[in-house]
């Protein structure tokens, strides 16, 4: 599923017109990704909880030439799967 299928879905289940269903939609990502962008933590329960990981820069290696490189440090979304998302897909 993409967002195209996620705006169509929600049209066919509440009734809005396409425009009101793409807005709803962006709003829901855009808050998401302003609170990642803040540090903090984006939890829906029952399907999953996106954080934000913080990685220390190391020294790495060129893998072909072999020179080392310093590689800087960085944050990253980490996304933990729900319970009730892991029993759905895999319900053994």
């Amino acid at each position: 599923m993409n967002k195209a299928n996620l705006i169509e879905a929600l049209k066919k289940e509440t009734g809005l017109t396409k425009n009101k269903a793409t807005e709803v939609v962006n709003l829901m990502f855009d808050k998401m990704t302003e609170a990642l962008a803040r540090g903090d933590r984006v939890e829906i329960r029952g399907f999953c909880s996106i954080y934000v990981k913080e990685y220390k820069g190391y020294t790495g290696r060129n893998p072909k030439s072999g020179a080392p490189s310093q590689v800087p440090p960085k944050k990253l979304p980490f996304f933990k799967c729900g319970k009730e998302l892991k029993e759905k897909v895999d319900p053994e």
